[in-house]
């Protein structure tokens, strides 16, 4: 398997901040070696309500727009089809760093992979009316476009075929993915991708490009970096705020971005996209639940507790409860908050911390709504309430990953002339926080190994990467051990999707280790097909409330 690191945009520096990305001005009739990963790009933080110290930017260039392709050795004179992977990182961390071997192998070198960086936090999702007329919003997003933009020129030198792309990510780069399947509309049909692979669609609320908060948090950037927002003509009284922050140097707005992002709401980050009218024209609960998607099939995932590490773990009571969700979700009515606390009822002791730990079954006994392998009570109804209003909801509601298998199984017919199926499934090995499935399918990622390599079964790994590679090579994830053929997600046919677990011994509750990415030791692979919509205590009935209050979420 050999490597390569390229560069498909110029340095995003100066004038070029926060404008489209460049293709690179080079010689490409010259043959060099780029066999080494990029500096990866400026890193931000997420919100833990605190101010933070300046960032250390080692290792970090805003010179990081490069992307690795993994190609077999010894490919076929026939085109192989190809991965595109988005790393995830909440639009504000995170590196494209992957190593594809192990999946390619495990495919029989069916396809090829190729992983990308792209600008994250203020450099890449700074937003507001003046970034629109003298920039560009979603600035990172573009440059996702534009990666997928070389792959159809220049991918076939690596023996790869244009027209067999699959774009790939999870969380930030699911969410990626989605937005990327919106995409003007969802008109372009299948000029840059064919299938999309999503694991835990990420789906903050996506705001109006000039709308207050991602305005506020433009010129509480301008603020940090020494260009003073309250002034029109600032710096040296003669830049104005857009001018000045393309003046400074990294440094500044790398701690500025940083300091920003921390400050902010527990779990949240203070760049992410945005409805900016051109790329992104709608909000994610309007447009795929008409169907307007690009590409062609969708495959898409979650994870049982995906809430677990964006809620601070300290609500005991109703009445913290009641406070999260204010601040959560700022633009809710008291009608609508009273709604999700009957919609998500608690029905055990919620303040018992004797109270025993578990996994749910999905679809007898205790519920998600109550109890996990994490929490029970108020605590848990704040990390599913959180989960599934970002992550997780089904049928045609606000959240991502039911709902983009079902954009995809019917999608509108005048957007797309190829009919399309979309498939879903649930990671359900405890704890199955957030992220904790990524090393099942990419077992070297380097953020990742030291917490969690070997924590899967070996056989659960393959499985996992087998119905990723039959989805790149073939359109569809294919034979499901003990279930047959995975079913087609339709509404119409009771929303079928693959539940995704092992027989073996779990997580130890307490054990902050086991815990960070899941931990297994023998067993067998359990899969299952269940209803979405009764799965978990009739999780379809809580997702037409959040389709509902999609416009005040908002997504």
């Amino acid at each position: 398997m050999d490597a390569f690191s390229i560069r498909f945009a110029e340095a995003p520096l100066g004038r070029l901040r926060w404008q489209a990305p460049q293709p690179p001005v080079i010689n490409r009739n010259k043959t060099f070696e780029a066999r080494e990963y990029s500096l990866k790009c400026p890193q931000n933080g997420y919100g833990l309500g605190l101010l933070t110290r300046p960032f250390n930017e080692t290792g970090t260039s805003e010179d990081c727009l490069f992307l690795n392709v993994w190609a077999p050795a010894q490919a076929s004179d026939e085109k192989l089809p190809v991965m595109l992977w988005i790393h995830g990182g909440g639009y504000g961390f995170g590196n494209g760093q992957y190593d594809f071997s192990d999946i390619i192998n495990t495919n029989n070198n069916s396809f090829i992979g190729v992983a990308i960086q792209y600008r994250l936090g203020a450099f890449g999702f700074l937003s507001s009316d003046e970034v629109h007329r003298k920039g560009v919003p979603n600035a990172g997003l573009l440059d996702q476009q534009l990666a997928l933009e070389w792959i159809q020129q220049y991918i076939h030198l690596f023996n790869g075929d244009k027209d067999q792309v699959t774009l790939a990510g999870e969380s930030a780069g699911a969410g990626s993915a989605m937005l990327h399947a919106m995409a003007y509309g969802g008109t372009h049909g299948t000029k840059l991708f064919k299938n999309v692979f999503g694991a835990s669609p990420y789906l903050p609320p996506q705001y109006g490009y000039k709308d207050w908060i991602p305005s506020q948090s433009y010129y509480a950037f301008a603020m940090a970096a020494g260009c003073n927002a309250k002034d029109p003509y600032l710096h040296n009284g003669t830049l104005p705020i857009f001018e000045c922050l393309q003046a400074r140097d990294s440094k500044t707005l790398i701690n500025a971005s940083m300091a920003v992002s921390s400050a902010g709401l527990y779990g949240a980050w203070a760049f992410a996209p945005v409805t900016d009218g051109d790329l992104v024209r709608e909000r994610p609960s309007v447009q795929l639940a008409e169907g307007r998607v690009n590409g062609v099939n969708g495959l898409f995932g979650n994870n049982a507790n995906e809430g677990y590490l964006f809620v601070p773990q300290v609500i005991r009571t109703e009445q913290a409860l009641l406070e999260w969700l204010r601040v959560t979700f700022p633009l809710f009515s008291d009608a609508d908050i009273k709604a999700v606390l009957e919609m998500y009822l608690s029905t055990n002791a919620p303040d018992n911390p004797k109270a025993p730990l578990f996994a749910t079954n999905g679809v007898e006994g205790p519920t998600a709504v109550n109890q996990s392998s994490l929490s029970t009570g108020h605590q848990q109804r704040a990390n599913l309430i959180y989960g599934e209003a970002t992550f997780v909801l089904t049928r045609d509601e606000v959240c991502p990953s039911h709902w983009l298998a079902q954009a995809y199984t019917h999608k509108h017919s005048s957007c797309n002339d190829t009919a399309g199926k979309g498939y879903k499934y649930q990671f359900s090995i405890p704890p199955s926080i957030h992220a904790s499935d990524v090393q099942a399918y990419f077992p070297t990622v380097p953020s990742l190994t030291a917490a969690a390599a070997g924590y899967f079964p070996e056989d659960f790994s393959k499985a996992f990467q087998t119905f990723i590679g039959n989805f790149v090579t073939k359109s569809k994830p294919g034979m499901v051990e003990d279930v047959g053929e995975w079913p087609v997600y339709d509404e119409a046919n009771g929303a079928k999707q693959v539940d995704l677990n092992t027989t073996c011994p779990m997580y130890v509750p307490g054990d902050i280790k086991k815990m960070e990415a899941g931990y297994c030791e023998g067993g067998e692979n359990a899969f299952a097909v269940v209803d979405s919509g009764t799965w978990e205590g009739e999780r379809g009935r809580r997702c037409e409330f959040w389709k509902g209050v999609g416009a005040r979420v908002p997504a």
